[in-house]
């Protein structure tokens, strides 16, 4: 099982409460997903899939002994997870994904002129996260 897209552009949630993309808070004794995964995309913009950044978040969060991590990405991809769609940066803080033919992913502030080029891209893929809460 696979989360990467390729060629694909995701939009920020419908209900994302804001215009503006902003910086997850984050502590540093117990990062949040949102905040590990903005810092890792932030830092490296189209060096990672999402298959990549999910499970660097999950073994960072566990604790994960770097010995064992080839065999606990197996376990962890035997499971179905949530794709970036699901993530709380598309859905809470305004950053739409943008990953590349390679899969590889970057993150565009929902008010920058980039993302409305993105979806104005016709060899792109469009896909919108999903809302955070659900309608009647």
């Amino acid at each position: 099982m696979t989360t990467n897209y390729y060629a694909t552009f995701i939009s920020v949630a419908p209900d994302c409460p804001v215009t503006v993309a902003v910086k997850p808070p984050s502590s540093a004794d117990k990062p949040t997903v949102a905040a590990l995964q903005y810092e890792l995309l932030a830092a490296h913009p189209y060096e990672y899939t999402s298959d990549d950044v999910l499970f660097a978040v999950y073994a960072r969060r566990a604790n994960l002994s770097p010995e064992r991590l080839d065999e606990e990405r197996a376990l962890f991809f035997a499971k179905d997870q949530a794709c970036l769609r699901a993530s709380p940066l598309s859905k809470r803080y305004g950053w739409g994904t943008h990953h590349d033919e390679q899969g590889r992913v970057s993150l565009i502030p929902v008010e920058s002129d980039e993302t409305q080029r993105l979806l104005a891209d016709p060899n792109l893929v469009q896909r919108v996260a999903m809302r955070s809460s659900r309608t009647r």
